[in-house]
């Protein structure tokens, strides 16, 4: 019999025989009784600073057991993804967007046997990574390729984080898929997996050399500029490439993945009568920490430990005004990145390499808005409040995507910063010192302030006086929900399946590509 074993305290130095040892015991059994071990989860306890551990689950074959009532010990149960029945489109889908949600949706579609076309605005990975390095290095954007625009969309250049909220079983095909892939095979058992943005250029690129041997195609450097409908029903979509004339690709499926960032997709569709509506988000900075304090304040004593690496936190308080605040995409050992998509606005957001060797940490440290926020009504008013604090942000750095940062001790008292303490920013292609009021509104830099200081008493350090905050992060999720029934396709287009963070249903890249894969397992339960 296969026993699924939760709950096994694991030491920091502790090995795989170890933890087979452990396994035996709570079986009641001797270790050579234990046959098969597989380590399906493991995370980091350190609730006590004292007796900082790993946490394991475990499966493992044994013949007989004497359990005694223990109940995280239960009977294994097998994942398998099984596609849905289906038989051949009479025209090929067509999926516009080649972030999580539109990779995924593609890969089910073809492993289907469905040649997916994918229209992806920006270009192949390898090309992608020389032009986002390109502008961190002179501030030359490229609009149609960078941190948002291109293959593997802007999980591509994050830390590659895989942990979601979501208990949808499709997670672990999404995580089977990139291991296989060439994604390190921990992300199949760590609590919180991330592939690194070192690694996962690579891994997209495999996943795509698979869709396209399938029969899929990936249509590189072309942006879909309108869509075709007869009857309440998409019958194409019109296609501008790079290089050459616009032309129609007749379909009756359109996976819509277009990500949070394509703000022209969304006039278009505004145009169209497609029914949107603004949707709640969060806007901020990224603050950056020495990484060598957070892993102290996280480990005490075990800071060091080879075994546990750069420590992470996730932190929020709820304020008196009603006001959330919270941290998002913590990026151990990482930097903070120019995440612009369009000339004279300064976005930023965070990456990791694999290793999380760097010397700062970086979270983006966030505040809830709604549209009784955005000052103007309508589905695109969480835009026009975006572009709005990217371009003050664009303003108060100078220029030249130099963005504008200060110290949280300045922060704190209220005064722009004129030096830098002993935190060496890492954001590229330059920092500006400066005061974060001058690009985000009063009530969120307040309840910055106040969160700053609540988030002190849970995590010492977090207020240290020289850590930085670069401003403005305004791209945290889509500040657009574009409208879907239970068929998941749009009420007044049969055929339109809104998809991912863009349309508003996810919030990460497991939650994306997992939506992905809803939308085209619908496709093919119609087909």
């Amino acid at each position: 019999m296969v026993y699924r074993i939760a709950d096994i305290h694991l030491p920091l130095d502790g090995t795989m025989e170890d933890l087979s040892n452990l396994a035996a015991k709570r079986l009641g059994v001797s270790p050579g009784e234990v046959r098969n071990l597989r380590l399906c989860r493991k995370s980091v306890d350190a609730r006590k600073k004292s007796e900082v551990h790993f946490t394991c689950t475990v499966e493992c074959e044994c013949s007989r057991a004497r359990i005694r009532g223990d109940r995280k010990i239960t009977e294994a149960v097998p994942y398998r993804y099984e596609l849905p029945d289906s038989r051949p489109l009479p025209m090929r889908p067509v999926v516009v967007g080649f972030g999580p949600a539109g990779l995924f949706a593609a890969l089910i579609l073809a492993q289907a046997g469905q040649r997916p076309i994918v229209i992806e605005r920006g270009e192949p990975v390898e090309k992608r990574q020389k032009a986002v390095e390109h502008f961190w290095k002179t501030g030359e954007l490229q609009p149609q390729s960078n941190v948002q625009f291109g293959e593997g969309g802007a999980g591509t250049f994050s830390d590659g984080k895989l942990n979601t909220g979501t208990k949808d079983p499709r997670a672990r095909k999404v995580l089977e898929e990139l291991a296989l892939a060439g994604a390190p095979e921990e992300i199949l058992y760590m609590a919180k997996p991330h592939v690194g943005t070192d690694r996962l250029p690579q891994t997209v690129k495999n996943i795509r050399e698979t869709i396209c041997k399938l029969g899929g195609e990936v249509r590189f450097a072309s942006q879909m500029t309108g869509l075709l409908c007869k009857e309440n029903q998409v019958i194409g979509v019109r296609i501008q490439p790079a290089e050459g004339n616009p032309y129609v690709l007749e379909t009756h499926h359109v996976v819509l993945a277009v990500g949070h960032s394509a703000r022209d997709t969304f006039s278009m569709l505004e145009e169209m009568g497609i029914p949107m509506q603004p949707k709640p988000f969060s806007v901020g900075a990224r603050i950056e920490h020495p990484q060598e304090l957070i892993n102290r304040a996280q480990y005490g004593h075990f800071a060091q430990h080879p075994a546990l690496g750069a420590a992470d936190y996730k932190l929020a308080v709820h304020l008196p005004s009603g006001r959330g605040v919270y941290t998002f995409c913590m990026c151990p050992g990482g930097q903070v990145v120019a995440a612009a998509s369009e000339e004279g606005r300064l976005v930023t957001n965070g990456m990791s390499n694999f290793a999380r060797d760097g010397e700062n940490a970086n979270a983006a440290l966030l505040v809830g808005i709604g549209p009784e926020d955005f000052g103007s009504d309508g589905p695109l008013a969480g835009v026009t409040f975006q572009r709005k604090l990217e371009e003050k942000a664009f303003r108060l750095g100078g220029g030249g995507y130099a963005a504008p940062v200060q110290r949280v001790e300045d922060f704190l008292q209220n005064r722009a910063s004129k030096r830098l303490g002993d935190v060496k920013p890492t954001y590229r292609p330059g920092v500006t010192p400066s005061a974060l009021d001058g690009c985000l509104p009063s009530e969120l830099t307040e309840a910055m302030r106040q969160g700053i200081v609540q988030m002190e008493r849970y995590l010492h350090g977090f207020a240290y006086p020289d850590a930085l905050l670069t401003a403005v992060e305004s791209r945290s999720s889509s500040p657009v929900r574009i409208l879907r029934g239970e068929s998941l396709e749009s009420p007044v287009v049969k055929g339109l399946y809104p998809c991912g963070e863009g349309a508003g249903y996810a919030g990460g890249i497991v939650s994306a590509a997992v939506d992905g894969i809803r939308c085209a397992e619908k496709i093919l339960e119609h087909s």
